[in-house]
């Protein structure tokens, strides 16, 4: 029950950020009568053109639940403009975007926070770990370890009851019993606290020790690394924008024509493109949860990605067919390469942390 209220805080948590980053921009209704209330300027249409209040001001409990409805979900309208679009034609809406048409659509930032706060808050929602062996997996291949190591300290305590009566050395037999014995006790002690299973690990003497320690650590509680691994996942997301901004970047150098493009084009079109994924997890997940078919959910995990990555080049920088199918292969592996950084950046983080 604790879980899910906390999802739930989670997602009102992205929606509260999101608005934060975008504030009402076209949005509103009424006509403008008198003086705003706030700033006290002459009301022209439905902001105040002074202030940007709006001139209608409510004061009911109905209404109190609509402003946290509006502000957590954008339900303005620009919402329902934006997911069709970046779902169908994300190279028609970063184009627009950057060209200037901003009040129309939620805005590249609004929605990868929101997409990335959901996101999270689903998965623990669900007790799905984004990062790291599932719970429900890691008791099952623990009460199977515990399984097999008793059955090994009962077969070796029979060989050894059976040496010592036939009056045969049972040196060997003793220390094989004695480890399984501990080992078994520390299976059982990890089942009892959830625990993944540690590894003792041989680290070099040159390694400095403000990060042979950490690494130590980390090998013997695996299940506290990945977790603040997955915690340190949800706080520095937004690392993945400026780690896959220079491969995008890259791709469009060689040529002349293209350099009109700035940094920040491709910002809207790397931050729009994540928030898509993160929205495409999403659906995954919920799909999955509901029984859908586990290829058929595969099959578009495969197809999704390179085909909406293609129609977002496309559209975006107005590319023809070989140029977009050659920078989507590029991209896709870029795409990974940028993850396996991002990755990284996340376990030195958990290891020093």
């Amino acid at each position: 029950m604790t879980g899910g209220l906390e999802s739930v805080g989670e997602a009102v948590t992205g929606g509260l950020a999101a608005r934060a980053v975008e504030p009402a921009a076209g949005e509103g209704s009424g006509e403008g009568r008198g003086a705003c209330l706030n700033c006290g300027a002459a009301l022209i249409g439905p902001h105040c053109h002074q202030c940007g209040q709006a001139v209608q001001v409510h004061r009911t409990v109905t209404a109190w639940w609509h402003d946290l409805a509006h502000g957590v979900l954008h339900l303005d309208g620009k919402v329902w403009r934006t997911l069709p679009m970046l779902a169908i034609w994300p190279g028609d809406l970063t184009r627009r975007y950057v060209a200037g048409e901003r009040a129309r659509f939620v805005s590249p930032l609004a929605l990868f926070l929101f997409s990335v706060f959901l996101m999270f808050a689903v998965f623990s929602a669900l007790g799905a770990d984004l990062i790291g062996p599932d719970p429900a997996a890691v008791k099952q291949g623990l009460a199977e370890q515990m399984r097999t190591e008793e059955a090994r300290v009962a077969r070796l305590e029979r060989e050894h009851a059976q040496a010592k009566a036939a009056g045969q050395p049972t040196g060997k037999i003793e220390a094989q019993l004695n480890g399984a014995r501990q080992e078994a006790s520390v299976l059982r002690e990890m089942s009892k606290r959830g625990m993944v299973k540690g590894t003792a690990l041989r680290l070099s003497d040159d390694l400095p020790p403000g990060l042979r320690r950490p690494i130590e650590k980390a090998a013997e509680n695996p299940s506290l690394f990945f977790y603040k691994v997955q915690t340190n996942a949800y706080k520095f997301s937004w690392a993945l924008i400026p780690i896959s901004l220079p491969f995008l970047w890259m791709l469009f150098l060689h040529r002349r024509r293209y350099r009109q493009y700035k940094a920040y084009d491709h910002l809207v079109f790397v931050t729009y493109s994540i928030a898509f994924m993160s929205l495409g997890l999403i659906a995954f997940v919920l799909l999955r949860t509901i029984g859908l078919s586990g290829a058929l959910l595969n099959l578009a995990l495969i197809l999704v990605p390179p085909v909406h990555i293609y129609r977002q080049l496309r559209g975006a920088y107005r590319l023809s067919r070989p140029s977009a199918l050659w920078r989507t292969a590029v991209l896709l592996v870029s795409s990974s390469i940028a993850l396996g950084l991002f990755m990284l950046l996340l376990m030195l983080l958990g290891i020093l942390a």
